[in-house]
């Protein structure tokens, strides 16, 4: 599926340069888990790369914009009690920013997620400076359900957490 010329498809082999050149930008670090690691090597990419080819179905994928990765996407399927919530998350590297790319991944995504999964719940977090994801998700559907004060640390900083919604 592509929207002005922005698709999504799974992790590639070819695709870790692409991958490692966006990953290891600090403003994408900045706004992700610590669990994406910085500096962003090639040898993560290949890594990830790896563990996205084993999902079956796939759950991560690459975001193409006019024919180049522009950044990633993915769901999380939650387990137990919540197992009808995913989460979603992505990030676009900076000179894609500003062209709706986000926006249209995101909705991509949630097309995806709506064809191929039962789940009754999306969620998002976001850090409390992030206000472009913030946009991203209202754009597509989501409201803010809570801000959790002070619950994440990132750079040693202690900060809000904003969590957005979209029942389905």
């Amino acid at each position: 599926m592509s929207l002005h010329n922005i698709s999504l498809r799974p992790w590639q082999r070819e695709d870790a340069q692409a991958l490692a050149a966006i990953a290891n930008d600090r403003n994408i670090f900045n706004n992700l888990r610590d669990h994406l690691p910085h500096p962003y090597t090639v040898m993560n990419a290949l890594q990830w790369i790896a563990y996205c080819k084993e999902q079956n179905p796939v759950l991560n994928f690459a975001i193409v914009y006019n024919g180049k990765v522009a950044g990633s996407i993915g769901c999380m399927p939650k387990t137990d009690v919540y197992r009808k919530t995913m989460e979603i998350g992505y990030f676009v590297g900076e000179q894609f920013k500003g062209r709706g790319v986000a926006t249209e991944a995101v909705r991509i995504l949630l097309e995806y997620i709506q064809h191929r999964f039962e789940v009754v719940r999306l969620f998002a977090e976001v850090f409390a400076h992030n206000k472009a994801s913030m946009r991203v998700l209202q754009k597509n559907g989501f409201y803010l359900e809570g801000i959790r004060k002070k619950s994440v640390i990132k750079n040693n900083v202690i900060m809000d957490d904003y969590v957005w919604v979209k029942l389905m």
